[in-house]
Parts: C-alpha cells; sequence; structure tokens
C-alpha cells in the first residue's frame, strides 16, 4: 500500500531534505522515524529537493507497505517520535502508482523578506536595511510568466535533463506585520532557482539592474550573469498540488 505523507518542517537544523553522507537531513530524519516504530526498513521519495536552510510549510513524501496501517495512528506515533521541528499534518492512502514528485501539477514557493531587525525572525526571513522597489521588482517578475529556459537561474552542473518550467505566479506582495514575500508557483523547479531569483530581483529593486537588463540575463541562459542567492532562511516551500484521481477514497 502507498502513502502520501504531509508534513512541515523548520529546515534551519538539516542539511536539506535530501539524505546526506555527513550531516542530518530531513528524509533521513523521518525514515527513520518510520522505521522504528514500523519495525521494518521505509523508504520515502519526497516531491522534490529543499538546500540546507529551507523550510516547508508543506512537503509532500510517499512511502510504501506491505500491509495497510491506519493513516491517523501512523501520523499519531509519528508526531511522537518526530524532533520538535518536524511535524506530519496528515497521511493518506494513494493509487500503487502515484508519485510524490513526479506527479505534482504545481508547487508554490514564498520568500520572506523584512525590512524591521528582529531576534526573533531571523531564521525565518531575510533582514533588508535598506527598503527596495518592489514595484519595480514586481514588473520585472512579470517576466517570469513569459519564461520558458530558467538556465540563467539554476545551479550548475545538475543532472536535470531540461531547465523548462512554467511560471503561472510571481509576484510581491505586502503583509500585514511589515514584511514582504516573493510567491511563486511553477510545474517545477531547478535547484536554487527561487533563490537565484530573489536575489536578481533584489538588484532590480536596489537600482542596480533594469528591467532589460533582467531580460537579457533570461537570454542570456547563463547563471554567472545573474545576481548572487538570497539567503536560505527566508525560503519556505509552501504547497504542492496533485490531481484527485490520485487519492483512494
Amino acid at each position: 500500500m502507498r502513502y502520501f505523507i504531509y508534513l512541515e518542517f523548520d529546515g534551519s537544523a538539516y542539511s536539506g531534505w535530501q539524505i546526506q553522507p555527513h550531516s542530518p537531513s530531513v528524509q533521513q530524519t523521518l525514515e527513520e522515524a518510520l522505521s522504528l516504530f514500523l519495525r521494518q526498513s521505509i523508504s520515502v521519495t519526497g516531491a522534490g529537493r529543499t538546500d540546507a536552510g529551507v523550510h516547508a510549510a508543506q512537503m509532500v513524501a510517499h512511502f510504501d507497505l506491505e500491509e495497510p496501517q491506519d493513516p491517523a495512528w501512523m501520523q499519531n506515533k509519528l508526531n511522537g517520535i518526530l524532533p520538535s521541528d518536524i511535524a506530519v499534518h496528515r497521511i493518506v492512502p494513494v493509487k500503487a502508482d502515484a508519485h510524490a514528485r513526479f506527479d505534482a501539477v504545481s508547487r508554490t514557493y514564498k520568500y520572506y523578506v523584512t525590512l524591521n531587525k528582529s531576534a526573533f525572525n531571523r531564521d525565518y526571513s531575510w533582514f533588508l536595511p535598506n527598503e527596495p522597489d518592489f514595484e519595480m521588482m514586481n514588473r520585472a517578475a512579470e517576466i517570469l510568466m513569459k519564461t520558458v529556459d530558467f538556465t540563467s537561474f539554476s545551479k550548475l552542473h545538475t543532472d536535470t535533463k531540461t531547465n523548462d518550467c512554467h511560471v503561472t505566479e510571481a509576484k510581491w506582495e505586502s503583509l500585514p506585520d511589515g514584511r514582504w514575500v516573493f510567491i511563486i508557483t511553477a510545474d517545477r523547479f531547478l535547484r536554487n532557482m527561487v533563490r537565484a531569483i530573489v536575489g536578481t530581483l533584489m538588484e532590480v529593486g536596489r537600482g542596480k539592474l533594469t528591467i532589460d537588463g533582467f531580460r537579457q540575463i533570461i537570454e542570456s541562459k547563463d547563471r554567472c550573469s545573474a545576481g548572487d542567492s538570497a539567503p536560505a532562511q527566508g525560503l519556505f516551500l509552501h504547497k504542492i498540488v496533485y490531481p484527485d484521481n490520485l487519492f483512494v477514497i
């Protein structure tokens, strides 16, 4: 029986989602917890990777069991074993061939910045000592929804077969608490793509890059021409959407 597990995590203490040889990961922590109470070796496959220090308000992964188990029972057991920085929201049965990564219809990331320095929010947003021009950054962000090849915002030397992505939403919004958030939705994302986009948009907001210059960076298909990646702690994987027909009712 295959299950989707929906969870959230604070990525501050982890090397990212994917298992690493010599550092803790969310995937490893989840697999160890599942294996402990189910008393069998469990492997989980995530909807994607997150870098070290990146958070998730919603991550989805799948795992298989030979014998069906009560989802509510498994959720309760997991939350009793997992550390406080990982929480499971629900576990649901899915079709045998459902895949957490390949069957995702869309993914949404949110990147938070703050203009007010806070000792308590430093791990969850990027502090900007000077306010950028968010209107200009939104004008530049509109170009992303007309772009297909995102090579300029991809980590170099990856094993990805294509750098094509289809962005359906890309905008900055002001929040009531004084923070700003960049929201971006696409069918898929490349490694480091969102942080590279935010870092380059910030160049526009600071007046160091024109909107035409932002467009030229995209057209160059050269990561070296884009801006530095924004810090990891402001980034959250926010939502993953799947077709309804994957789920067993």
